[in-house]
């Protein structure tokens, strides 16, 4: 029999005795029957989804933690590293042509792949040194001149174009770096002679900047082989003379 019928048993039971048992006696009756009754259990279900919930509650926070480790985690070497778009950006020794040691060099602009302006106006010119070799850059602001020629020479003495007359450059050797269709003064107003003393390319001169046609002239400690590309963004040509 359940509590509640046994108490409505026993309130039947006390109204139905001729002398009506004090309030007292049926307020303890009832006190004592709360007390002992025992705990109804609670349902099989409510215990299960308790533990589903803790069991997903766990899982959760597992996975955010594993996500925040590896979000913040940083993987060597796959972060791209930003290329200098200057003149004289370094370059890979694996990526770059040989060096030659020929008499004449000739480079012809390929229009199908890199239009020609009309005039490639120079901007910039630099030089640097590196681990065997030194470095003149030479930087167009539009595009690629029609044509650029390099000559070797077993001495260092140059002959400036509009004047005709001779100069000599510091050294015992020389190359001649002649590009046409190329403006050096319209976009340039930085030095036009670069004394460098570095190990093989001592002096870098201007020796023409007319009607189209620029001349420099670089003179070396000793003769020495060289090498020239070009690059783009921005465009430049790209001298390295052997120092070792």
């Amino acid at each position: 029999m359940s509590n509640d019928n046994f108490r409505r048993e026993l309130n039947r039971a006390f109204e139905a005795m001729t002398g009506p048992p004090s309030p007292a006696l049926a307020a303890r009756v009832r006190s004592a029957l709360n007390e002992k009754a025992p705990a109804r259990p609670r349902p099989f279900w409510v215990a299960g989804l308790a533990a589903a919930l803790i069991a997903a509650i766990v899982i959760r926070v597992f996975v955010v933690a594993n996500f925040n480790r590896h979000l913040t985690s940083v993987v060597p070497g796959t972060l791209p590293s930003a290329s200098p778009s200057g003149a004289a950006t370094p370059t890979a020794d694996s990526s770059l042509p040989a060096f030659a040691c020929n008499s004449f060099l000739a480079f012809v602009t390929d229009t199908t792949t890199a239009p020609q302006p009309p005039v490639a106006f120079i901007d910039a010119v630099h030089t640097g040194t590196h681990s065997g070799y030194d470095r003149i850059t030479i930087e167009f602001q539009n595009g690629h001149p029609s044509s650029i020629e390099l000559r070797t020479q077993n001495n260092s003495t140059f002959t400036q174009g509009a004047s005709g007359q001779n100069v000599t450059l510091a050294g015992s050797a020389g190359l001649l770096v002649v590009i046409k269709r190329a403006d050096e003064h319209t976009a340039y107003s930085e030095a036009t002679d670069f004394k460098t003393n570095y190990p093989v390319l001592l002096e870098a001169r201007q020796m023409e900047d007319f009607e189209g046609t620029v001349q420099w002239g670089l003179g070396l400690s000793k003769s020495a082989c060289y090498r020239a590309f070009v690059l783009t963004n921005p465009t430049r040509l790209v001298i390295d003379i052997q120092s070792s």
